[in-house]
């Protein structure tokens, strides 16, 4: 699965509050916030700080069987996931079922930003919960 065209793309932090995380990301650390975005499908609110070459997400559930909300009552804040760019996040997702790795998703769905999207099962990856991410217009 590793190659050239994949790269990080962003770094996951489940949150409680976006606003008490815009406080300590633009007010303590100077960083600029992207827009608010909600993800009905995965019943989450996010903002994107942008930071040298990649980004921060900070998620918010949106009720209360969220997956970021029961993360939350598992583990508290902290870092969730991390995303990995990929050209083709079908073909990277076959790859990685075909070397072993188990996935969550079977088959890419919608993300924030109009992307594609797949998680692949922390089970799989020593406890690291991984996000494929494919663009679907240029970033």
């Amino acid at each position: 699965m590793a190659n050239q065209s994949m790269k990080l793309d962003h770094i996951g932090i489940a949150v409680r509050s976006l606003d008490a995380a815009r406080k300590v990301f633009t007010d303590g650390l100077g960083i600029q916030v992207g827009g608010r975005e909600e993800v009905p499908s995965q019943k989450v609110r996010l903002e994107f700080y942008q930071i040298g070459g990649t980004r921060i997400e900070c998620l918010e559930p949106t009720s209360d069987d969220s997956p970021i909300a029961k993360f939350l009552e598992r583990k508290g804040e902290s870092i969730h996931h991390i995303a990995l760019q990929v050209p083709d996040v079908s073909k990277a997702l076959e790859q990685a079922k075909a070397n072993g790795i188990e996935p969550i998703d079977q088959e890419p769905r919608p993300g924030a930003g109009g992307t594609k999207i797949a998680f692949l099962h922390p089970k799989s990856t020593h406890g690291l919960l991984i996000e494929l991410v494919e663009y679907l217009h240029e970033c």
